[in-house]
């Protein structure tokens, strides 16, 4: 397999392939969010990024679904999966594969690496019994259940028993060599607290798990034994290997393999960590294949404090939020003020008050202000004063010569709040400094280099806030960016990567004395309240 491809300079990313009985919900748009800030980032610093999303379409909770609406699954999965592609069209997700586990290339893929693992002697036919959660597609140990037999996910559902031939694969084989693996690295599976429930749950001891189901049509059948259907998780696991193909290249492992593997990193919600990151590394070794840099499970949404849920009543719209306030507002919002891996709470009140205090009023108001300034003092259409004329101990200055640095740190450790926040201090700061230098009354004295020196150090910090923000807020940076006079639209990969190298365009001191400044428009509208908020 040529590995040799796999430098530096590329990350490939994977959202989970989401499941489609359901339209997405506002979970599913958060981890897509985050990927798609994460695959930014990158593309910022010149890498080849490759965002893998797209939807697990098989198992018994689908024919189901499907049955209960009196459709075939194939026809069922069809009609869901464009709201899932319209939505991430809504938020501006820039994926490059939609992977669907009903294509035949994953098929072709799945038969291949499953001979591989039988080959080994890593599967074998023998009897299950237990209680199996369809919701889940996932049997569960007694001491897991609710009372009543409940599922501890879906606690409104009860689980089902199950005693049937099944095929296993030899997930006890793997124990010693996960925990070495675990062991040797230790940022395999983030955040910390993900990684101890990983080692508490392996370190209990682990047992073989049924790859296969009887009396389930809906789903690819065991290569040795058709009667057989394959589990839904062994299948769609591999999904992020068949989004690696290239779209003309035949459907071989090797193909598949030969440039991206292996994945950078895997983003999930906490709920599917397990087979993350004990069931799928556990695959791939017996397939002999390179495990994935890194998992990290998020934590889970709540609304107004609330669990959400169709049951309660209380589920949040992603459609309906991106259509009323914008895509960046919703980037903006869940990205900032959810700490990334823990739970967060979504409430309408703060999401408003957070968006106009940060995007209207510190940072969109800023732009303005200064460039009618520079309207009114200046000769011109531009500030005539360089970076070299402002000294080191400018307090913007002082920030911003090592924020490039601290954000992305930052962004490499998926803690987007504290990139944000650390972006939104120098906004602060700028409009401190702004009202305590008065470049008014500077002007009103004659002193036209400081309201000169004033103005840039301002346009240039809120330059620099806007290129930081551009993975998370990519719309409102490239308005801010044409009117501080460059062609930059940070949704075009291509002259991003090309005109805006990090290393360069994540200093302070960009704006030269000859920029041509736009005129000042607002590049975030302050949400009005209206009684139905």
């Amino acid at each position: 397999m040529n590995l040799v491809e796999k430098t530096e300079k590329t990350f490939a990313l994977t959202t989970p392939l989401y499941y489609v009985n359901d339209v997405p919900h506002v979970g599913s748009a958060y981890t897509t969010i985050a990927a798609d800030a994460v695959a930014r980032f990158h593309r910022l610093l010149g890498h080849r990024v490759l965002l893998i999303t797209g939807t697990d379409e098989h198992g018994q909770k689908i024919e189901r679904s499907a049955e209960s609406l009196g459709k075939a699954p194939q026809e069922f999965c069809d009609q869901i999966v464009p709201s899932f592609i319209s939505l991430w069209e809504l938020l501006n997700i820039q994926y490059d594969r939609f992977s669907r586990t009903t294509a035949s290339s994953h098929e072709a893929i799945v038969k291949e690496f499953f001979e591989r693992v039988w080959e080994k002697g890593d599967i074998y036919q023998g009897q299950q019994k237990g209680w199996y959660c369809v919701s889940c597609e996932e049997f569960k140990e007694e001491r897991e259940l609710l009372e009543g037999h409940r599922c501890p996910i879906h606690t409104n559902k009860e689980v089902e028993w199950r005693d049937e031939q099944n095929y296993f694969f030899r997930l006890s084989k793997y124990q010693r060599q996960l925990e070495e693996f675990y062991q040797s690295r230790p940022d395999f599976i983030q955040p910390g607290s993900r990684r101890n429930e990983v080692l508490s749950f392996v370190s209990q001891g682990l047992q073989d798990f049924s790859i296969s189901r009887v009396n389930l049509e809906w789903g690819i059948p065991v290569p040795v034994d058709p009667k057989h259907t394959l589990y839904v998780w062994f299948d769609a696991l591999l999904a992020y290997v068949t989004a690696l193909l290239e779209p003309n290249s035949e459907a071989t492992l090797a193909n598949a393999l030969e440039t991206w593997w292996p994945i950078n990193l895997h983003l999930i919600g906490k709920d599917i960590l397990r087979f993350h990151a004990v069931y799928w590394p556990a695959m791939l070794m017996s397939a002999d294949l390179p495990l994935p840099e890194k998992v990290f499970g998020h934590g889970f949404l709540t609304k107004d404090g609330q669990k959400m849920g169709k049951s309660q009543g209380n589920t949040l719209d992603p459609v309906r939020l991106v259509k009323s306030y914008g895509s960046d507002a919703v980037r903006y919002y869940f990205l900032k003020e959810i700490e990334f891996g823990k739970d967060g709470d979504f409430n309408e009140v703060r999401f408003i008050n957070v968006l106009n205090a940060d995007l209207a009023n510190d940072l969109g108001n800023l732009l303005n202000r200064t460039l009618n300034m520079v309207k009114k003092y200046c000769t011109g259409d531009g500030v005539p004063i360089a970076n070299e004329a402002i000294n080191d101990e400018n307090p913007l200055k002082a920030i911003g010569l090592s924020l490039g640095q601290e954000v992305k740190q930052a962004y490499e450790a998926l803690a987007f709040n504290q990139a944000c926040e650390a972006i939104l201090m120098l906004v602060r700061t700028s409009n401190k400094f702004i009202d305590e230098q008065a470049p008014w009354s500077l002007y009103k004295l004659g002193k036209q280099q400081e309201v000169e020196t004033v103005l840039y150090a301002v346009l240039e910090s809120v330059r620099l806030a806007a290129y930081l923000l551009s993975p998370i807020i990519p719309n409102i940076s490239s308005a801010i960016y044409q009117q501080l006079g460059f062609g930059i639209d940070f949704n075009d990969q291509i002259k991003t990567s090309m005109l805006a190298g990090f290393a360069s365009h994540a200093t302070w001191g960009v704006l030269t004395s000859t920029q041509s400044l736009g005129k000042p428009q607002p590049v975030f509208k302050r949400i009005e309240t209206s009684k139905n908020h």
